[in-house]
């Protein structure tokens, strides 16, 4: 499971273990800041090795992983999980969406002109 070398590119193990979606957007986020190495912002081809903290902030909140194995090469979610430790805190609770105005019952017909334009603003938020 572990790759031939003692370290690699953040960005190729970011991309390995599933925090970001490719190997480029991973790229990016080393560029413009949002990942770190041990406390110090990385450049993709900063080397991580096991035992590092890795420290990346994507959209949606930040997350924290020491690394236990290095993978140079994407794997499936299980082997991912293996590969880290994870430190990052739980993710918010997203609140229930509550049904909106727009929702028609069933057998209600079609909309009118007021209820397509009520949905288009509903939509367009």
């Amino acid at each position: 499971m572990s790759g031939s070398g003692v370290s690699v590119r953040v960005d190729k193990w970011l991309w390995a273990v599933r925090v970001y979606k490719t190997r480029s957007v991973a790229n990016d986020a080393c560029k413009t800041g949002r990942v770190t190495v041990n406390g110090e912002v990385a450049k993709p081809s900063t080397k991580v090795a096991v035992g590092d903290l890795v420290t990346a902030r994507r959209r949606d909140r930040t997350v924290s992983y020491e690394v236990v194995v290095i993978l140079e090469k994407r794997v499936s979610a299980p082997k991912a999980a293996e590969a880290v430790n994870d430190l990052s805190p739980p993710a918010p609770l997203v609140a229930p969406i509550v049904a909106a105005d727009g929702i028609r019952d069933r057998g209600e017909g079609r909309p009118t002109k007021r209820d397509r334009r009520q949905l288009d603003r509903l939509h367009r938020r």
